[in-house]
């Protein structure tokens, strides 16, 4: 017998239906199982990112370190390393780091997938202070950051007598930090008694009575002039740049 046409039309009639059908549940179910997709991918990458051992902290690296150990930089940061990179709080890590005396500034950054790297720019002396019989490298800000053995050639010697305040050592050095290299290179000493009583040695014997580091630029100028123009006598007192004197 002969197969009925009208019994094939109705097999693909049937077939194209559950095909419509597929395509429209599929349709309306796409956008969940790709939501789901997503948010199964979002959430496998947070675990992976915060909590997995395979994104956590296992070196970290020191650049810029030299008075300083790469192992004395490494302890200031404090216990990161199994810490996950991406929970490690860099603003701390660097806060932690600036306490170490010789460090000026730190900075710390994340070098995926298992290294903290931690930048730091150490101090750098404009004077050696003379202190309780003890040599110390102090930069701009004052700040003593280092011994000596021997003094360095090339910077200036602060004196500073028993007692002296804290402020005055600073002050010093914001008036070591103000002297062109030019005059820098001729003083020998640096002697301090009050943050209104700071005086230069010349290297020869000649004295510049200097008063506080306020308005440093102006008594610059003022002692270049009077080197040049007075050249005989023993001190030189810029203290008021206005009013300059010298005394033989």
């Amino acid at each position: 017998m002969a197969p009925d046409p009208t019994d094939a039309v109705t097999a693909r009639t049937r077939r194209r239906f559950v095909r419509r059908r597929w395509a429209r549940r599929w349709l309306a179910w796409r956008p969940v199982l790709v939501g789901a997709l997503l948010l199964g991918a979002v959430a496998g990458a947070t675990w992976l990112a915060l909590f997995s051992s395979h994104l956590a902290v296992a070196e970290i690296e020191v650049e810029g370190a030299a008075l300083l150990s790469e192992a004395e930089v490494r302890a200031a940061t404090g216990a990161v390393t199994g810490t996950p990179l991406a929970r490690v709080d860099l603003a701390a890590v660097e806060e932690r780091v600036e306490q170490l005396t010789p460090v000026l500034e730190a900075e710390v950054t994340r070098g995926w997938p298992q290294a903290l790297r931690v930048r730091v720019t150490e101090r750098t002396p404009v004077a050696v202070v003379e202190l309780a019989g003890s040599l110390r490298g102090m930069d701009a800000d004052g700040v003593l950051f280092r011994r000596y053995d021997r003094a360095p050639a090339g910077l200036p010697r602060v004196v500073v007598p028993a007692g002296t305040r804290t402020e005055a050592v600073v002050e010093a050095a914001r008036v070591v930090g103000a002297l062109p290299d030019a005059l820098s290179s001729r003083v020998e000493r640096v002697e301090v008694e009050t943050v209104d009583a700071i005086s230069l040695r010349l290297r020869g014997g000649r004295r510049v009575v200097w008063g506080s580091a306020d308005d440093s630029a102006a008594k610059v100028r003022v002692v270049d002039a009077l080197l040049t123009a007075v050249p005989g006598a023993r001190t030189y007192d810029v203290s008021v740049p206005g009013q300059p004197t010298t005394r033989s």
